[in-house]
């Protein structure tokens, strides 16, 4: 059988090996068309139109979450939201007519120190208050309180929330605000917010006295809080006060450790510049915290160096000097008999170690002879002495701006006899408070012009008027006196290194209850420094101190007081800018400052008119009551021992 013949394919079913590339062209894969649907092209519209909306959705959904991040960073960081407020309106009393006047409804102006460095500052703070009428359960509502102010009464609460014809009561005063918020999301009705202030003192109690302080409504109960209450309230400008912090805490400090070491009740310091009455530090001790005043004790309160008023024992054998001297009743080379004591009326003045020779002036100052004093003081004379404590500030209240600045206890002047006279001379029968002392003996040594203490910071290199009072002459006369006590007498445990320090050193006994307490002394010293061109006046006082092996069983101001007032020189001295001499230098110095015991009279000199004699007289009727300061005055022995 043969083959069927061959049949050509149809050209349009040949098979796609088949087909051939045109000449000249490169073989390759067939492009194939693929047919679509009308199904197929629905499908497809239908996917684009969901894709769109998709991207719109999530397009709307990331502007609704921009809009929320928005408005949530805006009320709790931007502006926060307030705590939710009761939707009935509770009405506040409105201030009193003394509030508005006293300025309470406004902010507390901040103090500062000379530096700027801040005392006082108010802070803002809430009161909790309630409106009973809105109460629903008293009792639960105090309860869960409780919990969230541990400090609060329950049942003071609980009592004030039940009273329903009231629509304002105070629940809790000065919350933190964790505890605001904590009662905020108890969701109790009728309770709100007051905004407020607290009363705030970085530096605790460091200038406490100075301070003062303030009640629970803010108004100044104590120290320049109360003096400058008005001011403080009604301008918003800072109190800038004289102090400066450094100075306070040195003296603070020290004055506590002297305090420590002899077992004081007691203590009080004063720091001041004798060219303007500012004062730097006023310390007394023991202090407070001065924001908790209201729980001070009493003694704790009382400001020794502004509120109490003290005999001032041998430091104000400066004053009797220097209005002799001024008055040129007497001078340096007048030799005097401290050998005999004084008799008067029932008592008898005497020195505490007594030298068996007379004395110059000089050497009654060194020594701190009560007789040499008392001698002086009767050529001076009652009219003269009168009027010198007068015009040094001793008869008056000192200006300082403290409300609780104590008068002085004077005689008056029909019992200003000669036995005031004598003791007055060695600072007994006289009062003042260590804030006046200060003023005093600051004129002694500035060149003779009398600036009462200030607490306000002046402006500087600006000169501060003043009254003179004495003979820039007599003024370089007394600051010599002044730096032989402590170079040959009793103030020798204040000597420094490198400095010229001038000082008088000063013991009395304490007053109490019908007359003077045994063995209780105040104990002081009053120093100036540099002597060649004085800058600032020290003072420390210690209350009834206990003697130790370092004081060789004394009490008295140079043995006790000294070395307080020697470390804050020491300390306070390269802080203020009085750096220590070269040795050459001080050296040349001192001698410009030196004195002799006995100072050569010149010739043709006056000799210095006697006082009378004051024999011992028998005590009379009068005289059988004790007078309330009478003569005795101790100091201690040449240093050291």
């Amino acid at each position: 059988m043969s083959d069927p013949p061959d049949r050509p394919a149809p050209l349009d079913r040949a098979p796609p090996s088949a087909r051939r590339a045109p000449p000249g062209l490169r073989a390759g894969p067939r492009m194939e068309t693929i047919r679509v649907t009308a199904p197929d092209l629905r499908r497809r519209a239908a996917l684009e139109r969901t894709r769109s909306r998709l991207l719109v959705t999530a397009a709307g959904f990331c502007v609704l979450f921009l809009a929320v991040v928005i408005k949530l960073a805006d009320a709790t960081v931007l502006r926060p939201l307030q705590p939710h407020r009761p939707e009935h309106k509770i009405a506040l009393p409105p201030p009193s007519k003394k509030d508005i006047e006293m300025g309470a409804v406004s902010r507390r102006a901040t103090i500062t120190d000379r530096n700027g460095q801040i005392l006082a500052i108010s802070l803002p703070t809430v009161d909790l208050f309630a409106d009973p009428r809105q109460v629903i359960d008293a009792a639960a509502d105090a309860h869960k309180l409780k919990a969230v102010l541990p400090d609060i009464d329950e049942d003071v609460v609980r009592a004030r929330l039940s009273e329903s014809t009231k629509q304002f009561v105070f629940l809790a005063r000065r919350i933190t605000p964790q505890q605001e918020v904590a009662v905020n999301n108890l969701g109790i009705p009728g309770l709100d917010f007051l905004p407020g202030e607290e009363r705030h003192y970085p530096m605790g109690r460091v200038a406490a006295h100075v301070l003062g302080g303030v009640d629970i409504d803010e108004h100044g109960v104590a120290g320049v809080e109360k003096w400058f209450d008005k001011r403080l309230t009604t301008d918003p400008t800072s109190l800038r006060l004289s102090l400066d912090i450094r100075v306070q805490a040195v003296m603070r400090e020290e004055l506590a450790a002297s305090m420590e070491e002899f077992k004081a009740v007691g203590a009080a310091g004063i720091m001041m510049d004798v060219n303007t009455g500012e004062v730097l530090a006023m310390v007394s001790l023991p202090d407070y915290e001065t924001a908790d005043l209201g729980r001070a004790s009493e003694a704790s309160r009382f400001n020794r160096a502004a509120s109490g008023a003290y005999e001032p024992g041998s430091t104000f054998k400066l004053q009797t000097v220097g209005m002799a001297l001024d008055d040129n009743v007497v001078h340096l080379w007048d030799k005097f008999d401290t050998i005999d004591h004084i008799h008067i009326g029932r008592f008898t003045i005497t020195d505490f170690e007594p030298e068996h020779h007379n004395m110059e002036v000089p050497e009654i100052v060194a020594r701190s002879s009560n007789i040499g004093a008392s001698h002086i003081a009767m050529l001076v004379g009652a009219e003269r002495q009168r009027a010198w404590l007068r015009k040094l500030g001793f008869f008056a209240r000192s200006p300082i701006q403290l409300p609780e600045s104590a008068a002085p206890l004077v005689q008056p002047a029909a019992a200003w006899k000669s036995a005031t006279i004598m003791t007055v001379s060695f600072g007994n029968g006289i009062a003042v408070t260590p804030t006046q002392l200060v003023a005093g003996t600051a004129a002694l040594v500035n060149g003779g012009v009398w600036r009462g203490a200030t607490l306000l910071a002046g402006q500087p290199d600006t000169p501060v008027e003043g009254t003179r009072v004495e003979q820039p002459e007599t003024s370089e006369t007394m600051r010599k006196l002044m730096r032989i006590v402590v170079t040959q007498g009793t103030g020798k445990p204040v000597e420094i290194p490198g400095y010229l320090i001038g000082a008088k050193t000063g013991t009395s006994q304490k007053v109490g209850k019908g007359g003077y307490k045994l063995h209780a002394n105040l104990s002081s010293v009053i120093a100036a420094f540099p002597m060649n061109a004085p800058r600032y006046i020290v003072y420390a006082m210690l209350d009834t101190p206990h003697a130790d092996k370092t004081t060789f069983g004394y009490t008295t101001g140079g043995w006790t007081a000294g070395p307080a007032v020697k470390r804050i020189i020491s300390r306070l001295g390269p802080m203020l800018g009085v750096m220590p001499y070269a040795p050459d230098e001080l050296k040349q110095l001192d001698a410009q400052l030196s004195l002799p015991f006995a100072p050569p009279r010149p010739s043709g000199a006056p000799v210095a008119q006697r006082a009378p004699v004051i024999a011992a007289a028998k005590p009379t009727a009068a005289a059988e009551t004790p007078p309330v300061l009478h003569a005795s005055a101790k100091e201690p022995v040449l240093a050291p021992r």
